[in-house]
């Protein structure tokens, strides 16, 4: 039997007494196109500050909201146990699942099912096959979770032994400071996990979490989607002006997989133009460049001359240009430690969340010493960006991607990726005159 709970986070219930209006919004889920049971609901209101929560039967709620107020629906999935969705009938072997997080910073779930009693021998060796921890214990049929605390080294392997069926895991780490050794600690049988992110990762369930940004104005019905680092159901490619790009589903989120490369290139001591066509830049005035890694874009010629956030600019049909807010989203739904609608999320100028950074770059080479996980398909570039002034800087170090959201006619919010940083820096430090990278998002 699947063990799922969902927590829907509704942004905009309770709002200002006069100009109202009453909606009804129903939920329902599914993982790729197989239907989900909704456990719970929460809702939230991105405008008003205000927030609700339902329980399972409930699945509809009827509220009165202020027009316009924005909306955020967060569907939180508890996956048992961490890495399944779910166990299925019950298991006649020995099964080790996946750490949680994986990469590690500072410690990670590791849970193994027993279908009996039994002797089970652990050892964790490194990528030399140095052991770094070797011991046997007897334990009782049924789910037993760990803690993991990784040593010095960036890769470990995680064997576990018992009636003749061996079973071994791969560890990423971060790397540790020197003198630190691995550990693996006992938490207990079943219900006794602990939680990493928000605490909700108990009693061996992992959350997913989903999110939807919207402005209802009347009856509906949102679907939340839990596939992730699939290509998105029905639409696997995008053809948009000569190039085909790939879709990448990170849970209710459709996003493109490369980085927007579509008009002509003019040379970067050059401003982009209000001219009827669309002009990129390619670092260091290479078109190879935007082949590879995509263009860059100066803000009003990539919104096409226009200051409405979410607007569809220069993206395919039905695509837009993500907000700031639905950002938040994507970097909730994969940092292990901070959720959808968390207010770490809300702050400006510095770097932050857990691992959203690491879990979203690519796993090449391209990041000096700062690969990331790609864990959601995301596959960040270090493209580099243009300066105002006309000159390219910091490819191979740094991604900046911009949002749709303008603050006051000279800067605009955007996101960083950096070489050596697992966060995400939410910034205006750059003037629309800048060139940084653009993906599109679905439209929902």
């Amino acid at each position: 039997m699947r063990a799922r709970i969902f927590l829907f986070l509704v942004l905009g219930i309770i709002s200002s007494a006069s100009g109202q209006n009453t909606i009804d919004l129903t939920f329902t889920a599914v993982d790729n196109a197989a239907y989900i049971r909704l456990d719970s609901i929460k809702v939230m209101n991105r405008t008003q500050g205000d927030s609700v929560k339902l329980l399972w039967p409930d699945t509809t709620l009827t509220f009165q909201t202020t027009p316009g107020d924005l909306l955020l629906f967060i569907g939180y999935a508890l996956d048992y146990p961490a890495g399944t969705w779910s166990l299925g009938k019950k298991e006649k072997k020995l099964k080790l699942y996946q750490s949680y997080p994986n990469p590690v910073r500072d410690q990670a779930v590791i849970s193994v099912y027993l279908p009996s009693k039994g002797l089970v021998n652990f050892s964790i060796s490194d990528i030399r096959g140095r052991v770094a921890l070797n011991f046997y214990r007897e334990f009782k049929e049924g789910m037993h979770s760990f803690i993991f605390h990784p040593g010095e080294e960036t890769i470990y392997f995680l064997t576990a032994r018992w009636n003749g069926i061996t079973q071994s895991i791969k560890i990423l780490t971060e790397g540790q400071a020197g003198g630190k050794t691995c550990k693996l600690e006992y938490i207990g049988l079943d219900h006794e996990n602990p939680s990493l992110k928000q605490s909700h990762l108990k009693a061996g369930l992992v959350v997913h979490e989903s999110g939807i940004l919207n402005v209802p104005v009347t009856k509906v019905t949102y679907t939340f989607q839990f596939a992730t680092n699939i290509p998105c159901p029905g639409m696997p490619t995008v053809k948009h002006e000569g190039q085909v790009y790939n879709t990448i589903q990170i849970y209710s989120q459709c996003w493109l997989k490369e980085n927007l490369n579509v008009g002509s290139m003019i040379p970067g001591n050059q401003n982009q133009s209000n001219n009827g066509l669309t002009e990129k830049y390619c670092y260091n005035n290479e078109p190879d460049s935007c082949n590879k890694y995509g263009g860059l874009y100066q803000w009003n010629e990539m919104m096409n001359y226009t200051s409405q956030q979410g607007t569809q600019g220069i993206c395919p049909v039905g695509w837009h240009l993500p907000t700031d807010e639905e950002w938040k989203v994507l970097e909730g739904a994969v940092d292990s430690n901070y959720g959808i609608g968390d207010p770490e999320w809300d702050i400006s100028w510095v770097y932050r969340g857990f691992n959203a950074g690491a879990n979203l770059k690519t796993t090449t080479s391209l990041y000096p010493n700062g690969n990331g996980a790609d864990l959601f398909g995301f596959s960040g570039l270090p493209s580099g960006y243009r300066y105002g002034t006309g000159s390219f800087s910091e490819f191979g170090y740094i991604g900046k991607w911009w949002t749709s959201t303008g603050l006051d006619g000279f800067v605009a919010w955007h996101r960083n990726l950096v070489s050596l940083g697992p966060e995400v820096r939410r910034d205006v430090d750059g003037v629309m005159n800048s060139g940084f990278s653009v993906r599109c998002l679905k439209d929902y």
